[in-house]
């Protein structure tokens, strides 16, 4: 690998990829409504639409993440990119429930391969410096793609149609990957056996942990969490590890595949349920509760440019403690908010702190979770980075479906939600503080 000093086309291939599966995931959330009216959907099938791709995507990271490794980067990105346009042509084209829960769920699989692939392309494509920035930039890809997804999905809902949304990830796909047979190089491959029991254990396991979540079935999550320790042994077993253990014997690594995990079990609630709140509180529209997370997106991207020179100054782990401290603030405020004051003083000064604390905070994570990693493991590391981050989200959200259902006051229900959103992030802050040496720089 050549020493670049210039990120050129590739950056722009790798962040333009993983902004698309964020952004297309958050687009579902402001056109919920509409999808169930075009296609008849009650509100157990529409649950489907999201959960199908949240399965998928979750119970073949892994396994992807370890085939770029062993098959090479390139050609399981393309395939990856592939699938991904394929499904959101039938998602886009869908005339009914099954058809639409079917697409999701491969558009799942195309994500799951999108997005530890194109970490592992970065760490592949640049070093030092230049290595540093891109990983910031891959960050703050993370939430600004979720944040804009929400912006995006809500104006093409109530101006065009929420089809659109997915069809546009078509000509999208077929351009990146012309970009990437172009300008992207192979990775080399070292010859290694593939680990077929982990990959199938893996799968089964996220598959069977986020079905259980999802559906609240208790006797399904101990299924998938005593698998887990049958994995593990396995995994301990054998030298062509689909998870090498290694990866979790350095301290601040672990933590930040802990800290990214509440981080999404936060942050997944909130973009969910609040906008739902908007509408039925304040009676926006799918475009205004878009448009709502306006503070948050802006803040979010203008921190992001000033984060490489920040954590050249203050180093990668007090940067990731400060943003995590930033993004707990945010949600603290938000929580001792009455939301009977109105969207500008109980929620728009709030995200813009939100939205800082966000935009410091996901970038240090990806570089602490693949920190200190051999370029044999990068994909196994990025793969695991994007598990904890696609798992948490549904795991989050269903512990707070499941203890806010009851309630039916508006505004005992925000500040419940707010509440557990909290505790989350105090979770994530407290396992950072354990896990990242103060003195480092």
């Amino acid at each position: 690998m050549k020493n670049k000093k210039t990120f050129g086309l590739v950056l722009f291939i790798i962040l333009f990829s993983y902004f698309l599966i964020l952004m297309d995931n958050s687009i579902i959330f402001t056109s919920t409504v509409k999808i169930s009216q075009d296609l008849n959907m009650n509100e157990a099938s529409l649950s489907w639409v999201s959960n199908a791709y949240t399965i998928t995507f979750g119970g073949f990271l892994l396994l992807a993440g370890r085939l770029g490794d062993l098959m090479g980067r390139k050609i399981i990105f393309v395939s990856g990119l592939f699938i991904f346009g394929l499904s959101s042509l039938a998602v886009g084209l869908s005339t009914s429930t099954e058809m639409m829960i079917i697409a999701r769920a491969v558009q799942g699989i195309g994500s799951a391969i999108i997005a530890p692939t194109s970490l592992a392309l970065l760490m592949d494509s640049y070093q030092g410096n230049l290595r540093m920035k891109a990983i910031s930039y891959y960050g703050a890809t993370a939430g600004i793609g979720s944040s804009f997804g929400l912006i995006l999905g809500g104006w093409l809902t109530s101006a065009i149609s929420w089809r659109v949304g997915f069809l546009l990830n078509v000509p999208f796909s077929l351009l990146l990957i012309v970009l990437t047979l172009a300008k992207v190089q192979q990775n080399e491959i070292k010859p290694s056996k593939i680990d077929f029991l982990g990959s199938l254990l893996s799968v089964i396991i996220s598959v069977l942990f986020v079905y259980g979540i999802t559906i609240s079935n208790l006797l399904i999550i101990v299924a998938s969490l005593i698998l887990i320790l049958v994995f593990l042994l396995w995994e301990k077993r054998i030298t062509y590890a689909l998870i090498p253990l290694e990866l979790f014997k350095n301290r601040t690594r672990t933590g930040s595949y802990i800290a990214r995990f509440t981080f999404m079990m936060a942050m997944l609630t909130y973009w969910f349920i609040l906008p739902q709140i908007m509408q039925k509180m304040y009676h926006f529209s799918p475009l205004e509760s878009g448009f709502a997370f306006l503070p948050l997106t802006l803040v979010n991207f203008i921190a992001a440019l000033f984060l490489p020179k920040l954590t050249k100054a203050l180093g990668n782990s007090k940067v990731m403690i400060l943003g995590q401290v930033i993004l707990l603030t945010g949600m603290f405020l938000s929580f001792i908010s009455q939301p009977e004051w109105g969207y500008f003083y109980a929620m728009a000064f709030q995200m813009m702190i939100i939205g800082l604390g966000q935009g410091w905070l996901l970038a240090p994570l990806t570089a602490a979770g693949v920190a200190g990693v051999s370029p044999e493991l990068s994909g196994a590391a990025s793969g695991l980075t994007n598990m904890m981050h696609q798992l948490g989200g549904p795991v989050g959200l269903s512990i707070v479906v499941l203890f806010s259902s009851s309630v039916i006051d508006l505004s005992a229900y925000y500040h419940l939600i707010m509440a557990f959103i909290t505790v989350f992030l105090l979770i994530g802050f407290l396992v950072l503080i354990f896990t990242n040496p103060v003195n480092e720089k």
